[in-house]
């Protein structure tokens, strides 16, 4: 490191702007890099680790609590209930209870909607509003999530399910393999939060997920044209083009008229009902309401013209009571159990991502925080109790938490409210749904997935980054064209695919002097940045390891090769000094240290100097424990790239 220090320290640094000005009349004070204090072994994986998994510090609260107040929070921590509970009130109530009430009528049809998706009777979709929702109120920190089957993940279960096993051949098998990859997404959930393994599900982007929500949308919809035309012999493929082919082959003999006028009514009726409550956010109750009105009317209609006499398919007898034990019924033998297994991880993640991303979307517009990890706990926990209860995978739903959010709810007792509604309809009403026709479930689901359409996202993500596009659109058309595992598939690897190329070619770029200024900036954005006459300043926008290092070596090179052919043809001076600018450098490693070494013994044939600006404190440290810094010289190394250019330059003059 350079430690020239001139014996006048107020004269300011001069101005470099041409070649007469690099003259340096007095030496500036030039500031030595610090390296970082040396820590031994334990104590820097200790601070990985922790900086790893317990980056939020989540036991901050118990710090010089007594042993008995440490219990306290130890409790409220696992049920937040405890602590929020203490100052409920009469008014919080009132909201609750209007939310509740409001969400119950929006999840009573659409639960059975959405068991239909999951190949399951219909008893089975309310299940999941009972038990699930009970549970997560005691143990999560959403105020706002309203908790339930979801439409992307009942399709997921059902698709995955049915290609291991017939679910109308062997519905008892089916049945308790759903509860067995309830049970394993439920433990998937619990180990990635107790193990504070929440930052895996943020390899899925944004974009991925705006496409695979979509795709899923369309195929859900899809899926339901068998109900709202009453279609009797439906492909089991979900890709559009079987669908379509499917309808199509059966428009002569297969379609019910009295069906299609029903569903297309009701699904008119639905999307009116949701415009009007998106335009009018005081009528959010109309759009949330519309669902169970529609349920009334329709079954009422079918009772008293007995449609289902004319081939009008109704839901038929829903099992009444509330939710049986499950626990014997879940594979933890035999060859499901694997399957279970595998089944079960996919969509536990999948229902993860929509939860947490609906979880922090809430808390965000209300400012509070919620802790991911044991919002994967609570999760996990209500899906595996959820399982021994008859259950399917349940998790947090965008359009119930929007219905949630803007009927006033104020705590998670909203769910608490809308499971004991549900708890009445499975004990008192349940037979009444028995004339539902299955096209209004069908016109439910339709009404209900058109949200998950976001094109303003997907035309945002066009215009931001084409790649995240291209993942959205991969996602996407993996979904329509072909499965949902496949567009999930094509997600996740065109995610990794995303982070491979970022971490292996790393953006670099030259820097120029900004005129009246001692900042150095890259020259594309700043087209009026001057180069410094005999130096090339680069900056490396990356970590540099094993992965990535040969590639900056070689584009580093390029610059210079590209630098000097340019200087040559207009006759100006050749390049004596390199200066890396390693500000955006975090880290590096011994791959990155060796290219460093390579560009320096190249460099030293063509009697060019390599210099390094800021290095951040786990790279210096790193340089001077291979000894680099003795290799380069530790005049060589400078804490700014000003520094660096004002103690070369005069050496340039007098070369």
């Amino acid at each position: 490191m350079s430690h020239r220090v001139g014996s006048d320290v107020g004269i300011q640094e001069t101005d470099i702007t041409n070649t007469a000005s690099l003259q340096c009349h007095s030496a500036p004070y030039i500031h030595k890099v610090g390296i970082p204090p040396k820590q031994n072994l334990l104590q820097e994986f200790t601070a990985t680790v922790r900086e790893t998994f317990f980056a939020d510090d989540p036991l901050r609260q118990f710090k010089d609590q007594p042993r008995s107040r440490k219990f306290i929070i130890g409790i409220q921590s696992v049920f937040p209930i405890l602590e929020w509970g203490r100052h409920y009130n009469l008014t919080k109530l009132k909201g609750d209870l209007i939310a509740g009430l409001t969400i119950a009528s929006l999840c009573i049809p659409q639960d059975i909607g959405y068991a239909k998706l999951a190949k399951l009777d219909p008893q089975y979709g309310l299940y999941s509003s009972f038990v699930p929702p009970l549970i997560y109120a005691f143990m999560g920190s959403s105020r706002d999530i309203a908790i339930g089957p979801v439409a992307v993940v009942s399709l997921l279960l059902g698709t995955l399910l049915q290609n291991e096993i017939d679910p109308v051949k062997n519905s008892d098998e089916y049945r308790r393999l759903a509860f067995t990859a309830t049970f394993f997404a439920g433990i998937t959930q619990v180990t990635l939060g107790f193990f504070r393994l929440g930052f895996l599900i943020d390899f899925l982007s944004h974009a991925a997920v705006v496409g695979f929500m979509a795709g899923a949308a369309i195929t859900i919809a899809l899926q339901q044209l068998k109900g709202l035309l009453g279609i009797n012999i439906f492909t089991k493929k979900t890709d559009i083009v079987s669908v379509m082919r499917s309808v199509w082959s059966t428009v002569d003999h297969g379609w019910n008229w009295q069906t299609i006028v029903i569903g297309v009514t009701f699904l008119a009726f639905l999307l009116l009902a949701k415009y009007i409550g998106k335009k009018n956010r005081k009528l959010f109750w109309v759009s949330a309401i519309a669902p169970l009105i529609s349920v009334i009317l329709s079954t009422f209609f079918v009772y008293i013209t007995h449609a289902n006499k004319d081939n009008v398919a109704i839901v038929g007898t829903i099992k009444k009571g509330v939710n049986p034990s499950s626990v014997k019924e879940i594979f933890f033998t035999g060859t499901y159990l694997a399957k279970g297994f595998k089944i079960g991880v996919v969509a536990g993640m999948i229902a993860l991502t929509e939860a947490i991303a609906i979880g922090r979307t809430f808390a965000t517009m209300k400012d509070y925080q919620i802790d991911g990890n044991k919002e994967m706990i609570a999760l996990g926990t209500m899906n595996v109790v959820g399982s021994m209860t008859s259950c399917y995978v349940a998790t947090g739903s965008f359009s119930r938490s929007a219905v949630n959010y803007m009927a006033g709810c104020q705590t998670a007792v909203s769910n608490i409210v809308m499971s004991c509604v549900v708890f009445l309809t499975l004990e008192l009403i349940t037979p009444l749904f028995k004339y539902t026709p299955n096209a209004i479930l069908a016109s439910i689901i339709i009404s209900a997935v058109v949200g998950l359409i976001d094109i303003e996202a997907a035309i945002l993500i066009w215009k931001i980054d084409k790649f995240d596009f291209v993942a959205c659109m991969g996602a996407f058309f993996g979904v329509v064209f072909d499965s949902v595992e496949i567009g999930l598939l094509i997600a996740v690897s065109i995610s990794f695919a995303k982070i491979l190329l970022q971490v292996t070619r790393p953006r670099t770029a030259i820097l120029g002097k900004l005129p009246r200024t001692t900042v150095y900036r890259n020259i594309l954005q700043y087209p009026e940045a001057t180069k410094v006459p005999g130096v090339l300043i680069v900056r490396v926008d990356s970590a540099i390891y094993f992965s990535n290092s040969n590639y900056i070596r070689e584009r580093i090179l390029r610059w210079l090769g590209d630098e000097e052919e340019y200087l040559k043809e207009n006759n100006q001076p050749r390049i004596q000094y390199l200066i890396v600018e390693m500000s955006p450098v975090t880290d590096i490693d011994t791959s990155g240290i060796h290219a460093l070494d390579e560009l320096h013994k190249t460099f030293k044939k063509r009697d060019i100097q390599l210099v390094l600006a800021n290095p951040g404190p786990a790279v210096i440290d790193k340089l001077h424990a291979s000894k680099f810094t003795d290799v380069i010289g530790e005049d060589n190394i400078f804490l700014t790239v000003s520094d660096a250019v004002v103690t070369c330059a005069p050496k340039i003059e007098q070369a």
